[in-house]
């Protein structure tokens, strides 16, 4: 969509007690699935497994992630699912999204500053910042992929031809998720109840609840109850 519109930011709303909504963009929540650890999923989530999808990862493949937040820490374990040969690498600079990476078992866990093991194969970029698509480019090996997961960047991007996107590296963006992709993932997610890390927050309670996930302070996602 070239004309995407996102509550809470170019529109009013984004936090509601109810909506109306076309029958055709309501999901069915899968059976047995707690609705509160399933809502990180329809945002967080999907554009980071649409991300996933458009690194063009097999199995065996290394994956490195960018940034442990409300999306990686997500599809960290979509990925463990899907790749079980794959080594993955997460790059974080928090110490305690350091510690989750490591429970929810990655194979490397480093700042981005750091040299893994080995060079990656496919990356994805989940930060702000616009130094990680460098570094993530550097720790590309030849013919690799970069997949940034985000709407913006909030510093400038500062590249080297030779240094960063020599030897048949590809970068692509994420703008926006399909109906198929959050599909799929609730039924990868109704298969095998994903450990989603929450914080949960009342409605009345919105503007703490923003401003830790300012300050990184939220360790995995950050849920809204309603009711």
């Amino acid at each position: 969509c070239v004309d995407f519109k996102a509550t809470g930011c170019h529109l009013d709303g984004g936090y509601a007690e109810y909506m109306v909504a076309y029958v055709d963009y309501v999901y069915r929540v899968p059976r047995g699935v707690d609705a509160v650890k399933l809502a990180p999923l329809m945002c967080a989530g999907a554009v980071g497994y649409r991300a996933l999808k458009l690194t063009e990862m097999t199995d065996g493949l290394r994956l490195g992630l960018f940034g442990f937040g409300a999306s990686a820490h997500i599809i960290i374990q979509v990925a463990r699912r899907l790749y079980p040969s794959s080594e993955v690498y997460i790059f974080t600079r928090s110490p305690e999204h350091q510690d989750l990476a490591r429970r929810l078992g990655a194979d490397w866990v480093g700042n981005p500053g750091e040299n893994p093991p080995r060079l990656i194969d496919r990356a994805i970029d989940f930060t702000p910042v616009g130094e990680t698509i460098a570094r993530s480019l550097e720790l590309l090996a030849p013919g690799g992929k970069l997949v940034v997961n985000v709407i913006r960047k909030q510093t400038p991007v500062s590249l080297l031809y030779e240094k960063h996107l020599w030897l048949e590296k590809e970068v692509k963006t994420v703008a926006n998720v399909t109906r198929s992709d959050v599909k799929e993932l609730l039924d990868i997610a109704g298969r095998e109840p994903i450990d989603v890390k929450i914080e949960e927050y009342r409605l009345d309670d919105v503007n703490e609840a923003v401003r830790n996930l300012k300050a990184t302070r939220v360790k995995g996602s950050a849920v809204l109850r309603i009711t």
